[in-house]
């Protein structure tokens, strides 16, 4: 079988994966607090088992890169267990291994995340990445929970209304009983929404509420919660969580795949 794991490789053997054009995907999540029933690698589990799974279908056409598994998540502090990095030195961590794999010829580079509060600054990363490489390289971001065929399989299986699949909620509680059962301790999990009004709430497979304005806030995460969880825990099955997962990487192949059409088009300077 073809060798698709970036770490695994001799270098001759990363750079052919290079030559033949792969697009390198890089799991990117954190370490903090999921409630009195999932352990605090959730993130990090879930995003590279995802990734994983979802390279590991179509080798000749991507490489995963080794994750990067400490992230932004300063408002989880009041919960022990969480391990935060600075904003900046998060982007710059995350642009500087993205700017080494353009070093070494990679041209698509897809930025994974498996944390919420890294979305902005990982589509920074991505977008400064480009810049750095003056326009070479294209670097995208994208959360697998957004994944077209997530959402779509995610938001029909699913058993809570909106904000029910959020923080330690059905989603991710679900994924992990499809992937590390043992670990999930079920009889402790608890159900917990959003006390926020509605165009500050959000869901991980819905996004924002449409009955009020999109905006964004985020609080300590203390000040919304008890246990840590932000959904409805008690609602997700190991069997709704083989579908989600599923879903969940066939739909990451397909984005891959898209991802790879894109063509870098040379800078224009109108000035001239």
């Amino acid at each position: 079988m073809t060798k698709y794991r970036y770490a695994e490789m001799s270098w001759p053997e990363c750079k052919a994966a290079a030559d033949k054009g792969k697009v390198a995907v890089l799991p990117v999540a954190t370490y903090e607090d999921h409630g009195y029933h999932l352990p605090i690698d959730t993130d990090v589990v879930l995003c590279t088992e995802i990734c994983d799974r979802a390279v590991r279908r179509i080798p000749e056409t991507a490489v995963l890169i080794p994750p990067v598994t400490h992230g932004y998540s300063p408002h989880h502090m009041d919960f022990p267990g969480t391990l935060t990095i600075g904003w900046d030195t998060f982007v710059n961590y995350v642009k500087d291994i993205c700017v080494s794999l353009v070093a070494h010829q990679f041209t698509h580079i897809l930025i994974v995340n498996g944390h919420g509060s890294n979305t902005a600054l990982l589509e920074m990363a991505a977008r400064l990445t480009v810049l750095d490489s003056n326009g070479t390289v294209a670097c995208a971001s994208v959360n697998h929970w957004g994944v077209r065929k997530a959402k779509e399989v995610g938001n029909e299986v699913r058993e809570s209304a909106f904000g029910g699949a959020s923080h330690a909620g059905e989603y991710e509680t679900a994924l992990y009983l499809a992937l590390r059962p043992e670990l999930v301790k079920m009889d402790k999990a608890v159900n917990e929404l959003s006390p926020l009004p509605p165009s500050f709430q959000t869901d991980l497979l819905k996004g924002k509420r449409t009955d009020g304005s999109v905006a964004s806030y985020m609080p300590y995460w203390s000040t919304m919660t008890e246990s840590g969880v932000r959904g409805k825990a008690t609602l997700a099955t190991k069997e709704n969580g083989e579908l989600f997962l599923e879903a969940a990487v066939s739909g990451l192949v397909e984005l891959i795949e898209e991802f790879k059409t894109i063509e870098i088009m040379p800078r224009k300077d109108h000035h001239e």
